[in-house]
């Protein structure tokens, strides 16, 4: 592994995604990328007494899932790095605590899972192990409970206001293998253009997004055109819009080949997210489900997964603060 430019690194022993695994909730279960999805969940309890350890179960049953298609079990797993938006993390610390694994808790919010792809490669490129698990979760009911209202309110959603995903997504990276594979990671610096309004995290993001692409393409010489697919994590309709408009104006088009997965996920006109999807769980189920199984078939072969995240929580926005964004950026290539 070397630094090449800025802040990208080069994998000189590319980590190779071995097995994916996705399960959803209701809503995500209707969408669009449905068929994709390992298990869709109608319950949003899914039997528990809480949403949060309904979450908890999310990533739980994900992560064993994921064990199970690769034919593995968590002996043969050296690290887990695992995150969620919940506080201290506790989805992810409270469904690991029985794995006898070294955990790794990572938080980056809604960029979770690019940073626990970024980190569990640089762990395979150092040949210090064999296997990585990465995980992320999301809820809907407990993220809308944490940083908006209660559900109980029945408060009126803005425009601008996304849909968190629930559901969770895990991978195993593996420093073997013949399919998809890590060549390039590009971790982000914190970009905070103001914006405060906490059901506005397009805006907020968009401006991460646009600083890790461009910082990307600068760092590997690599222009817009070489990738198949261009996705970010969860701008939505309105970051996604945003951020066309950033990098026309630094000189990238990335029109023909960008998509977002809080677009992806839910049908617009069908099922009226507003702005579309968010959430930990959102760049992790339509990596793991749908982005990977296009890889598989070769329809994609090179992308650059770019999860996105607002760094606040509910005690930063109502004491005024502005939303601070970040961006990881993945090059995935068979």
């Amino acid at each position: 592994m070397k630094k090449v430019g800025k802040n990208t690194l080069q994998m000189d022993y590319p980590a190779h995604i071995l097995q994916t695994a996705s399960i959803v909730g209701p809503k995500e279960s209707h969408g669009p990328l449905e068929e994709y999805f390992d298990k869709c969940i109608e319950d949003e309890f899914w039997g528990e007494k809480s949403w949060e350890k309904a979450e908890s179960k999310f990533i739980k049953e994900t992560s064993s899932l994921v064990l199970a298609k690769a034919g593995l079990s968590t002996k043969d797993i050296d690290y887990i790095f695992a995150g969620d938006l919940l506080n201290q993390c506790i989805s992810s610390s409270f469904a690991m605590r029985e794995s006898n694994v070294p955990f790794f808790g990572i938080f980056g919010a809604c960029s979770t899972f690019a940073e626990a792809l970024t980190l569990g490669s640089i762990f395979i490129d150092s040949q210090a192990c064999n296997n990585v698990l990465c995980a992320t979760s999301s809820h809907f009911c407990s993220a809308e409970k944490q940083f908006r209202f209660p559900l109980e309110l029945g408060n009126q959603r803005t425009p601008t206001g996304q849909w968190t995903v629930t559901g969770s997504g895990a991978v195993i990276l593996n420093k073997a293998g013949n399919g998809p594979h890590i060549t390039y990671v590009t971790p982000g610096v914190i970009t905070d253009l103001g914006i405060k309004d906490a059901s506005n995290m397009g805006a907020a993001m968009a401006p991460a997004a646009l600083s890790t692409l461009v910082t990307h393409f600068e760092d590997t010489g690599r222009q817009p055109n070489y990738y198949d697919a261009i996705i970010t994590g969860d701008l939505g309709y309105v970051g996604k819009d945003i951020l066309l408009d950033l990098a026309n104006a630094k000189g990238y088009d990335i029109s023909s080949n960008y998509d977002d997965c809080g677009v992806l996920m839910f049908d617009q006109n069908r099922q009226d997210t507003h702005a579309g999807g968010s959430g930990c769980a959102c760049s992790a189920t339509v990596f793991s489900g749908y982005l990977y199984n296009q890889m598989l078939k070769g329809q994609i072969k090179k992308l650059l997964l770019i999860a996105t995240g607002a760094l606040m929580n509910a005690t930063s926005s109502q004491q005024g603060e502005s939303i601070p964004g970040i961006a990881h950026a993945v090059s995935i290539e068979v």
